[in-house]
């Protein structure tokens, strides 16, 4: 098959262990697109959706599921980006990639491949691979919110954003776990063929054309350190047992029979923050909690939890979360909607 401009081949990579939705997900925003580029009477290349592997035929997915493999990466041409088959890399998640980061074959393709492509993406831990291969050195990228600080630690050289459902930096494109690689398809689709194309694919498949928020509305409460001192773990121990009481560093540092600035201190040697952030933290867990399980009202929700009022409630979810707690509520709640 020859490389033309009317058609740019979009190469997923599979390995053994990869998630399935992080290849599906793209593949059918991908194909969606050539249906919406009908629909609109659009001139525009077309997507074509290659899966390659080591080898070709089926690839078992981190769940069990098989995938199979259209190509090895001996079919597809590689070479400079005029020449290349490829126009998107991209790289998908999964449990199995630490073994894909000890494949020197695979890698050193990947390399190979990626040298080629117009531009390379990744999900979720895609993100390592990507990195383990050089090509996230100096970038702004993003994972799984539960690995970025892993992903941190392991490539020092790789500005790793916690809460970005994707991120784009030159011709390199990462994303958040799992259904986010549906997100950054899209964002891939409208930087190709505009924002009308990857609307029409987003009403089709009843996604968000563009997610309110971050990754952090998704990810679990209290994530703060804890402490082996008595004194800081006692006042932690307050703050989780009463989030609505007075939880001033004088209120705290009384409470452990510490001056308050040396409490303040030694808080945040230990815990890694200061207790206004900490206590602001727990509040906000303590909010989100109820927000998807009881029907308060967001006043009641911000006196019982010491916010003061429904307004700071409201600053605190968008600066933390980037979206608002109605709409947290909204996407969360496992209640019936409040009327």
């Amino acid at each position: 098959m020859r490389f033309t401009r009317e058609v740019r081949t979009i190469a997923i990579l599979l390995f053994p262990g990869c998630m399935a939705l992080d290849v599906v997900g793209p593949h059918d925003v991908f194909n969606a697109a050539n249906t919406a580029l009908d629909e609109l009477g659009r001139r525009s290349a077309r997507y074509q959706v290659q899966t390659v592997a080591s080898a070709t035929g089926p690839v078992r997915g981190q769940h069990g599921l098989a995938l199979h493999a259209d190509h090895t990466w001996s079919t597809l041409t590689f070479g400079d980006a005029e020449h290349s088959q490829i126009d998107t890399l991209l790289i998908p998640g999964g449990t199995g990639f630490e073994q894909v980061l000890t494949d020197h074959v695979m890698m050193s393709e990947i390399v190979q491949a990626a040298s080629g492509a117009r531009r390379i993406a990744s999900v979720c831990t895609g993100s390592f691979i990507l990195a383990a291969a050089g090509l996230c050195t100096g970038k702004r990228v993003t994972t799984h919110w539960a690995l970025a600080a892993q992903l941190a630690e392991r490539f020092p050289l790789v500005d790793v954003d916690p809460d970005a459902i994707f991120v784009n930096d030159g011709r390199l494109w990462t994303s958040a776990g799992v259904t986010a690689g549906i997100d950054l398809a899209l964002a891939l689709v409208e930087n190709d063929c505009g924002s009308d194309v990857a609307t029409l694919i987003a009403r089709h498949l009843v996604v968000y054309l563009r997610r309110p928020g971050g990754q952090t509305q998704y990810s679990a409460p209290t994530w703060s350190r804890t402490s082996e001192l008595q004194p800081i773990r006692s006042a932690c121990d307050l703050v989780h047992a009463e989030p609505g009481a007075d939880l001033s560093v004088d209120r705290l540092a009384a409470h452990v029979g510490l001056s308050g600035r040396h409490f303040a201190r030694l808080f945040r040697s230990e815990t890694g923050e200061s207790p206004a952030r900490y206590v602001e933290q727990v509040r906000l867990d303590a909010a989100r909690s109820l927000l998807e399980t009881e029907a308060l009202g967001l006043d009641a929700i911000a006196t019982q939890l010491g916010f003061g009022s429904a307004e700071t409630l409201r600053r605190v979810f968008q600066r933390r979360l980037g979206v608002s707690p109605t709409s947290y509520r909204r996407q969360f709640a496992r209640l019936s909607p409040m009327t």
